[in-house]
């Protein structure tokens, strides 16, 4: 049996694939989010938060972010 990996949190380089916009564009939405979700800078985001953030399916992301 394999067993598949997949990941829980986000990073620049995923909402750089999902939105288009560049790595320092992304790296400072990633910042947004999480100011606006009250995280503290060491927590990480996960991507049902991103995407209940950006009002996207998680079904939407899922494939441009695991391929």
């Amino acid at each position: 049996m394999k067993i598949e990996k997949q990941r829980v949190c986000i990073y620049p380089k995923d909402i750089q694939r999902i939105t288009g916009k560049s790595y320092r564009q992304s790296t400072r939405l990633l910042q947004k989010v999480k100011n606006d979700l009250n995280k503290l800078g060491n927590e990480f985001l996960t991507i049902e938060e991103f995407c209940l953030y950006a009002g996207l399916k998680y079904e939407q992301v899922a494939h441009l972010i695991f391929g």
